[in-house]
């Protein structure tokens, strides 16, 4: 799906880099859980979105950022198929068939991180 970048897209997109720039070494996320802090709750497809642009700029730690259960669902957005797993396991997290291994103790959650 290809979306316009209009000012409203905009301003939502940096406010989820903002909150991805955040994400400590070693840790991970969900779309879902950036969505639910910025108060979108229903937008987690908007944070993938997002997430598919980021790629344009070289600040945002995009490989932090995973579907709900801890599969790396972006991969595909990096410069090979395998760079996402290459960047998650530099930090010592470890991936199974795209899978975070032990994703509860990986997840960082921003609503409960940022208050």
């Amino acid at each position: 799906m290809n979306i316009s970048l209009n000012s409203k897209n905009n301003d939502f997109f940096e406010q989820v880099y903002a909150v991805v720039r955040l994400i400590p070494r070693g840790r991970v996320t969900t779309y879902g859980a950036i969505a639910n802090y910025l108060g979108s709750k229903k937008s987690a497809r908007m944070v993938g979105w997002a997430m598919n642009y980021s790629h344009r700029q070289v600040d945002i730690p995009a490989h932090r950022v995973v579907n709900r259960v801890g599969a790396l669902t972006g991969k595909m957005h990096f410069c090979s198929t395998d760079r996402m797993q290459q960047l998650l396991e530099e930090e010592d997290i470890k991936i199974n068939d795209d899978l975070i291994l032990d994703f509860k103790v990986h997840f960082w959650d921003p609503a409960i991180e940022l208050l």
